[in-house]
């Protein structure tokens, strides 16, 4: 389960790739990078899939945009639940005291949210950082339980002002492919 590094601190040990393949937990992963890459190749921007962790999203694989302007958001990095379009789609069908208690201070509202669990796609225009668009979509496990959110984000330059025009349809398949994938396993 834990191993040390040749400096002598502890790291992850194999035992627990293991069970995270187990679990189910790396078949989002492996077929998270062809998605993405595709959904990237096929917007002109940048991907990303987002995992809730408590409080905070955090961003479990990207799919970067070759060259250009873009939105990067580094793999692993933490961002708050109260922007963006991910959070949106994150929060969206949360259980009701979960949900009153992550409206608290966010850039988004209730009433946002019922029409993100509508279209099934959340948008973003300036929300998360000034410039950026982003739109977002659920993947559901097995359950049909939302359990990560793709993305598509970049300058609103490109994106515009409604990036859900331009790109919902596109994030909403790359949703339903990852979602396709953790149903075969589960």
């Amino acid at each position: 389960m834990v191993a040390r590094d040749m400096q002598g601190r502890f790291i992850l040990g194999p035992r627990l790739a293991e069970l995270a393949a187990a679990a189910g937990e790396d078949r989002l992963l492996a077929t998270a990078g062809p998605v993405l890459t595709h959904l990237r190749d096929i917007t002109g921007e940048s991907a990303q899939l987002y995992r809730r962790q408590g409080d905070m999203r955090i961003c479990v694989a990207a799919a970067e945009r070759l060259s250009g302007l873009r939105d990067t958001v580094p793999v692993g990095s933490t961002l708050t639940m109260k922007a963006g379009s991910s959070a949106q789609i994150l929060m969206a069908w949360e259980e009701p005291e979960r949900l009153h208690r992550g409206l608290q201070g966010a850039r988004f509202t209730a009433t946002a949210l019922s029409g993100v669990r509508r279209r099934g796609w959340a948008q973003s225009i300036g929300e998360r950082e000034p410039g950026v668009a982003s739109v977002s979509a659920p993947v559901r496990g097995p359950s049909n339980r939302v359990v990560a959110a793709v993305s598509v984000s970049g300058p609103i330059e490109r994106l515009t002002r409604h990036p859900g025009r331009m790109h919902a349809q596109a994030v909403i398949d790359a949703a339903a492919r990852l979602s396709e994938a953790l149903r075969r396993t589960g």
